[in-house]
């Protein structure tokens, strides 16, 4: 063991540099930019990390959780004075980190600290013995075959530009991500398959069009016939606003795209979602939740657990089911068109 050990924020420093930066993933990298900054350093910098014991870490955990982020980070000071509303006119809010989000922070912290004890500097690590609050998962929403039926017959029937969106992420289970940063030229007309293989991400302020997270969530995907019927309308509009545009248009090779064929902010795409919500008067959902519907409704109407976990991309989809049968690519391709026979 290295007599001379740096502190707590010297090592961070050099792990966010060296290890962080050029190995994970760009919503990984800024997320635990994000936590070193805000949760560990204004407690633990100035410690050596040689001298880092149990004690400490689980009082810095407490500590962390029991601070209003309102005040730490000074949001309410931020705002106009006239839109200031709580903390910076004394009126705490409680604004405490989330048990998921504290969680986030701790596995940061650990793994920070294992490369410590790799690297020698220090023979354990004193993170993994902290406790902390249970996370309870939540509960999901999701609609009914009646209600997904429902929310796309408004979205067909108004001629929504993102029409084609809402079928592929109820009917193919497609993450937003997914959906926004798929390349048009994924989409084999004559096989009746999507290649999965892109995602499109906000980043801090960078919007990133990249591979997905893991080679698990890669796949080529058949789709029914109101995904192919969806899909053709949507190039078509995409042409037509290609022609409009003229000159402004920045071709992104993407199925989804402004008027100008530019990427399309995630959060907008958000706002249309609900928007569609309402017009449909169907009950208020997540974008997850409507990947979620999809991966209930193959449930709902008896598709293998197997050929469900194919059709999703999500080894977690069947924990609790027989998850070891091999599944057909005709058998994929007939839960999908099962699927989308209940909602068109």
């Amino acid at each position: 063991m290295v007599t001379k050990a740096p502190t707590v924020g010297a090592y961070l420093d050099y792990w966010l540099r060296e290890i962080v930066d050029p190995n994970l993933a760009p919503k990984t990298v800024d997320n635990y930019h994000r936590f070193v900054r805000l949760y560990i350093l204004s407690y633990l910098g100035s410690m050596s990390l040689a001298r880092l014991r149990s004690q400490d870490a689980q009082r810095w955990i407490n500590k962390v959780a029991q601070t209003c982020q309102c005040c730490a980070q000074g949001k309410d000071a931020v705002r106009a004075k006239k839109k200031q509303r709580c903390c910076a006119l004394g009126n705490c809010c409680n604004d405490r980190l989330s048990a998921r989000t504290l969680k986030d922070v701790r596995d940061c912290f650990r793994s920070a600290l294992n490369c410590a004890v790799n690297d020698e500097i220090i023979s354990r690590n004193v993170i993994k013995t902290i406790k902390l609050p249970a996370v309870r998962k939540k509960r999901g929403l999701r609609w009914s075959s009646e209600q997904a039926r429902q929310f796309l017959a408004s979205a067909r029937q108004d001629n929504d530009p993102y029409y084609a969106a809402y079928v592929l992420i109820l009917i193919e289970g497609l993450r937003k991500g997914e959906m926004l940063g798929l390349p048009y030229t994924s989409v084999d007309f004559d096989r009746q398959t999507l290649e999965i293989g892109y995602q499109l991400q906000r980043v801090g302020r960078k919007l990133l069009h990249r591979q997905t997270k893991t080679e698990g969530s890669d796949a080529e995907l058949p789709y029914p016939a109101i995904v192919g019927t969806a899909l053709r309308a949507r190039l078509t509009d995409r042409d037509r606003d290609k022609h409009v545009a003229a000159d402004a248009w920045q071709d992104s090779n993407l199925m989804f795209t402004t008027k100008y064929g530019t990427p399309i902010e995630p959060r907008n795409f958000d706002r249309s979602w609900h928007a569609r919500i309402a017009k449909a008067g169907v009950p208020r959902i997540t974008v997850h939740d409507g990947r979620r519907t999809c991966g209930s409704l193959l449930a709902d109407l008896d598709v293998h657990p197997r050929v469900a976990m194919a059709i999703l991309r999500h080894a977690q989809f069947a924990i609790t089911m027989e998850i070891y049968t091999e599944v057909s690519d005709a058998a994929t391709r007939a839960g999908l068109k099962k699927l989308g026979d209940s909602l068109a």
